[in-house]
């Protein structure tokens, strides 16, 4: 049982952090960017 539980617990700690993906860009001084192909600026 514990080891399904540990298991479990795992699969879900790697599957929420799969959520967050990164992007390739570089920031200016207040940590923002231009993303081009939307046209968006954002910061971080």
């Amino acid at each position: 049982m514990k080891k399904l539980s540990a298991a479990l617990i795992s699969t879900v700690i790697a599957l929420s952090s799969a959520v967050a993906v990164a992007h390739s860009g570089g920031t200016d001084s207040k940590g923002c960017h231009t993303n081009h192909s939307t046209g968006e600026y954002h910061c971080h």
